[in-house]
């Protein structure tokens, strides 16, 4: 049967082809895409490409993008969509803006005692509800490892939080899941996270502390560690884990240690909590 979606995203793929040599230095960019299959990786090649058709890129004066910088881009902002129905995940914004650095953001908070404080603070990335995403060029250069680091998925994965409403930590989930199993891995990390920053406000935590900051921080920085630092976070939160395995249906731990025991380099992976995205 004749479908008009199917016709339109193979006529953008074969406007836009690309070279092996383009797609060789987006991988070289991106280890945190190694371990994937021949078909998984074709997959995620034509999604950046339609990625890219669907959402301007708006580089401000300072950043320079080149087609294999869009690629690198497009490609982390599609991994955490490669094993879900293309069901138009990023939907309700158009634009992707890139500044040269971190930058300032109005910020308002209303306490609990009605009190209203506005301030302004240094991010590296915001996404805005039925607006755009907003990403500091440094820190998207910075992504693409197994350092539990990745701003481009911190942010994407608010904006499917942000497909209920409001970003509260609960995207829609599959119809397999269940709410209350959710719920209950996500609150109880995120509690036992609060507790030990409570107790010991500078000390270590086994993922990046930023994770404490509200429950959609939560959602954004357990997405970034699934995919870039799947070891850290199955071994501080396995339940957490479990419940993103089943959301993204992908298992990165899987392929990480599939790495590790293949290749000398990967048996020892950068641990760590990197800087937070603030977003």
């Amino acid at each position: 049967m004749w479908s008009f979606r199917a016709w339109r995203r193979r006529r953008i793929l074969a406007r836009q082809p690309i070279s092996p040599t383009t797609w060789a230095e987006v991988r070289r960019r991106l280890p945190l895409l190694d371990g994937l299959s021949d078909s998984e990786e074709q997959r995620l090649r034509e999604r950046a490409v339609l990625f890219l058709h669907d959402k301007h890129l708006s580089a401000l004066p300072g950043v320079e993008l080149d087609a294999i910088d869009r690629l690198t881009l497009a490609a982390q902002a599609e991994l955490p969509l490669l094993h879900l129905a293309d069901l138009d995940w990023y939907q309700g914004f158009h634009e992707i803006v890139l500044y040269p650095d971190d930058f300032l953001s109005p910020q308002r908070h209303r306490d609990a005692s009605g009190v209203v404080h506005e301030w302004e603070a240094e991010h590296s990335g915001e996404a805005w509800q039925q607006g755009p995403v907003i990403l500091a060029w440094p820190g998207v250069q910075s992504s693409g490892g197994w350092d539990g680091y990745n701003l481009v998925i911190h942010e994407l994965a608010h904006k499917l939080d942000m497909l209920n409403g409001d970003a509260n930590g609960l995207p829609p989930l599959h119809r397999s899941m269940r709410v209350k199993d959710w719920a209950s891995a996500m609150q109880s990390a995120y509690d036992r996270m609060n507790a030990q920053l409570d107790a010991d406000p500078h000390g270590a935590t086994a993922i990046d502390a930023y994770a404490a900051e509200d429950p959609a921080e939560f959602f954004a920085v357990t997405s970034e560690y699934f995919f870039s630092a799947p070891d850290l976070l199955a071994e501080a939160f396995p339940a957490v884990y479990a419940q993103l395995a089943l959301f993204y249906r992908q298992d990165p731990l899987a392929r990480l240690q599939r790495l590790q025991a293949a290749h000398p380099d990967y048996r020892t992976t950068p641990k760590g909590c990197p800087h937070a995205t603030n977003g």
